[in-house]
């Protein structure tokens, strides 16, 4: 475009500068005009969409016995409304126009900046609407990723071309599960289950590893995205940062950050350990760990694929998954699990070793039944007491890190709340069912009266300072939001009947551990 102006300047962060747009070199006056002519505001390639099935009253508001929490969950359940999209007709007709991937079904978005729906927060969004009593969104939001798959071969990262090179934490078929358990429609399950199938071949063919121990050699997966180059969503973000590496350097840098991007945790110390500076995104090395819930993800996903197809009467292909389940289980213990800490832990392929830094992650294999020793859950317990992670009042940390990524402490994320607390609820022991009601208790609350300042939910939460709205990472914090609203009608449809909206949140050091089992026992313990 010729010579530069010195007064023009690259937008920043946070779009483009003042300076910019008022400058009137010739060529900004091209480029306005270009784009003007050429490009849309965001989000006009969406309509906004009310679920037909939305009503008004579901069953889930009268088991929750707090008059506030009811009434809040009433609002929660309206903003499937306020959430609800779908995709204009010009998006088929000429997607050459657009980034957006066109969907033939409604669906509902995680909200704020996020106006295209994503696969992993999909899942606890299915939650929540299927407590709102919403089968058929779900159903449609369903077969809008069943029809990716069909389509690329995998789920990408979201609706959108620029995330086709990567994918997101498999969960899929747990999303199935969830929606035939609610509705028992099997001819859908059949007529989709190859496609299920052909989303973990995408998996298996793709995103494998080979890791020895003891003499063995084992089988796991990891998240690795085999194309160099920024992401095309963060550009210039993405460039800048390669700066400050060698030139050789660059391109595996690049494929790191599009596998931290399909881990879901983008970004996280747990991606930077082990590298030459980690607390620096130039660090990043997410190929080079075995993680434990991606592992604990593919198990469950073995399973229930056995079970599905058992369902269905096809015995070979129930006896297929059935032992990737087992190789999978053998695998995560030789691999993953401690037994001195009590847990599981991301394996360092690079520097051999677990990395024993504390992810709530570190627990989904209790989450999703992918252990075999019935112990597991009481050693998890004293490994969660161990690590101190009890003591937080207003939700479980993602890491103890401070890095300035979003990914780590002070933040929550709803979905790592569930990944623990149901993990525990599972148990049949009593005492891991009352921590895990404690830590409900907590994120409710925390929630609550966020949402009682804010008027709005979050995406995640600032839990150093009483409860907030969380911060760090790449953008600010987005309202909406969709799985932060599912996870929080989960602990209200299991607790209900025992959530409080009162302010005094849970302590719950070791000793206040047995008093909590104990006040919770008293009743059937007495006499009358």
């Amino acid at each position: 475009m010729g010579s530069s102006c010195t007064k023009c300047r690259w937008p920043d962060s946070t779009g483009m500068t003042s300076s910019l747009w008022t400058c009137h070199c010739p060529q900004l006056q091209q480029l306005q005009a270009f784009i003007q002519k050429h490009f849309q505001a965001a989000g006009q390639e969406l309509l906004s969409w009310t679920p037909e099935d939305w009503k008004d009253s579901p069953r889930l508001l009268q088991k929750i016995s707090d008059p506030k929490l009811r009434a809040w969950a009433g609002q929660l359940h309206q903003l499937w409304k306020k959430l609800g999209k779908k995709v204009k007709p010009e998006v088929l007709s000429h997607p050459e126009q657009f980034s957006l991937i066109y969907s033939a079904h409604p669906f509902i978005v995680p909200g704020g900046r996020f106006v295209e729906f994503y696969y992993w927060d999909s899942y606890w969004v299915m939650e929540g609407l299927l407590l709102s009593e919403m089968p058929q969104t779900v159903k449609g939001m369903l077969q809008n990723f069943l029809d990716l798959v069909r389509l690329y071969g995998h789920v990408p990262n979201g609706a959108r071309v620029y995330y086709l090179q990567r994918s997101q934490p498999p969960l899929l078929t747990l999303m199935m599960d969830r929606y035939v358990t609610h509705t028992n429609d099997t001819a859908f399950l059949r007529d989709n289950i190859e496609t299920l199938a052909l989303e973990l071949d995408f998996w298996m063919e793709n995103r494998t590893i080979s890791v020895s121990s003891g003499g063995q050699s084992y089988v796991l997966n990891h998240y690795a995205v085999p194309y160099g180059g920024p992401r095309p969503e963060a550009y210039s973000k993405d460039f800048e940062l390669a700066d400050t590496l060698p030139e050789e350097d660059r391109v595996a840098l690049w494929a790191e950050l599009k596998a931290g991007a399909e881990s879901g945790w983008d970004f996280s110390s747990r991606w930077l350990v082990g590298g030459p500076n980690s607390t620096s995104l130039s660090s990043i090395r997410t190929s080079k760990f075995v993680p434990v819930d991606l592992n604990a993800f593919l198990c469950q996903a073995e399973a229930l694929m056995s079970n599905f197809y058992s369902r269905l009467g096809n015995d070979i292909q129930a006896t297929k998954y059935r032992n990737l389940k087992q190789q999978r289980l053998a695998a995560m213990r030789a691999i993953l699990w401690d037994e001195e800490k009590g847990a599981w832990f991301d394996y360092d392929l690079e520097n051999g070793k677990k990395n024993l830094e504390f992810y709530p992650s570190n627990l989904t294999p209790l989450w999703s039944g992918c252990f075999s020793d019935p112990d597991a859950v009481d050693k998890a317990l004293k490994y969660l007491e161990d690590s101190q992670i009890l003591t937080y009042q207003y939700g479980i940390p993602t890491s103890l890190q401070k890095t300035g990524q979003q990914w780590d402490f002070p933040n929550a994320w709803a979905p790592l709340q569930d990944l623990v607390i149901r993990g525990l609820a599972k148990s049949p022991s009593p005492r891991a069912q009352e921590v895990a009601f404690q830590l409900a208790q907590n994120w409710i609350r925390t929630n609550f009266e966020v949402y009682s300042q804010k008027s709005a939910m979050f995406e995640k939460y600032d839990i150093s300072n009483g409860g907030q709205p969380g911060g760090g990472g790449e953008y600010e914090v987005q309202e909406g939001f969709g799985w932060t609203n599912g996870v929080v009608l989960m602990l209200l449809d299991r607790y209900g009947d025992r959530l409080t909206s009162g302010t005094q949140t849970a302590f719950l050091e070791p000793h206040c551990l047995t008093a909590a089992l104990l006040l919770s026992l008293l009743p059937s313990l007495l006499p009358w």
